[in-house]
């Protein structure tokens, strides 16, 4: 899938280190707390081997050999059920407000779908504006607590979405 010289594509082994860098250079641009939260993830650095697993898979967005975000879908942690997770939909400022977020929502869903989970959760931080618009968008709803046990105690926003 191409969009503006932009392409998602499945991860590889060799972006573990780019994407690694390019989610905490994210992180710390909007000033995320670096405990409970994927900053401080112990898989960050190993996406491929992580979502290298049934029903799961994380996409890049690659430009000119440079990775400018991804996202991917994997069960629910500590949940006893059929919902997935939305999980660490990153992007860099050149990859923004160009329509890939949708497209990378749409992509992800779609494989939810194919995986045959029921609902993706995803939690979130309150000063992450445009990308709780996108997710409401696309139907996702509020949640009054947490599902599951991510590990992410600072991000205090929880969605859901109906596949």
């Amino acid at each position: 899938m191409t969009h503006n010289n932009f392409k998602i594509r499945e991860i590889q082994l060799k972006d573990n280190p780019k994407i690694a860098k390019v989610i905490r250079e994210i992180l710390i641009e909007f000033g995320v707390p670096k405990v409970g939260t994927a900053y401080a993830d112990k898989i960050l650095d190993t996406l491929y081997e992580a979502y290298d697993t049934k029903k799961a898979v994380y996409f890049v967005i690659e430009k000119d050999g440079e990775l400018y975000g991804g996202a991917g879908i994997k069960q629910l942690d500590n949940y006893d059920g059929n919902v997935c997770e939305l999980q660490k939909m990153y992007f860099l400022p050149e990859a923004r407000d160009i329509g890939l977020g949708s497209k990378m929502m749409e992509i992800c869903l779609q494989k939810a779908k194919e995986f045959g989970f029921e609902s993706c959760y995803l939690e979130t931080l309150p000063y992450m504006e445009s990308a709780r618009k996108l997710y409401r968008k696309v139907g996702f709803k509020d949640l009054d607590a947490p599902m599951g046990d991510t590990g992410h105690y600072s991000c205090n926003l929880w969605m859901l979405k109906k596949l």
